[in-house]
């Protein structure tokens, strides 16, 4: 009888040590998961900021690109001004015109697929942008009690 009383009393006694352990337990998790949540906040943050970064150089790149371009055309009216005949200027050749003509034309191809890129990067980081947006949306709805959803 004894150690019958003495076995019910300690199964009882690990009934009453089992709860505060889940609770224990529990609330570990919560932490970690926690812990979790904020760490992927931060990294969504970085990710956010590194994107900003990249598309604020872009946006000075293609402003840089605008007014190179733009002086790339006022010398070329100019240049083309000489070469048929408009322009005062008797100094230069009519072959070292055309040749700077030709540079000129292929400077501003090279620059016209340079803005072409630019504008692609630009776009792939708006693209980025909305891709991570939609996985916070995504976390956020998966993050809802199954009772709420």
């Amino acid at each position: 009888r004894k150690q019958a009383m003495e076995y019910s009393t300690s199964s009882s006694d690990d009934e009453f040590e089992s709860k505060p352990s889940l609770t224990h337990k529990a609330k570990r998790a919560l932490r970690r998961r926690r812990k979790l949540e904020k760490e992927t906040k931060q990294l969504i943050k970085q990710e956010e900021l590194k994107r900003l970064h990249k598309a604020q150089a872009v946006q000075r790149q293609l402003e840089e690109l605008e007014e190179r371009q733009k002086a790339l055309e006022i010398f070329g009216v100019k240049l083309e001004r000489e070469l048929r005949g408009e322009s005062d200027s008797g100094t230069k050749d009519e072959t070292q015109m055309l040749h700077e003509w030709f540079q000129l034309v292929l400077e501003k191809n090279k620059l016209m697929r340079y803005e072409s890129e630019l504008l692609i990067i630009a776009q792939e980081l708006e693209l980025e942008d909305h891709q991570s947006r939609l996985e916070q949306k995504l976390r956020e709805k998966m993050a809802i009690d199954g009772k709420s959803k």
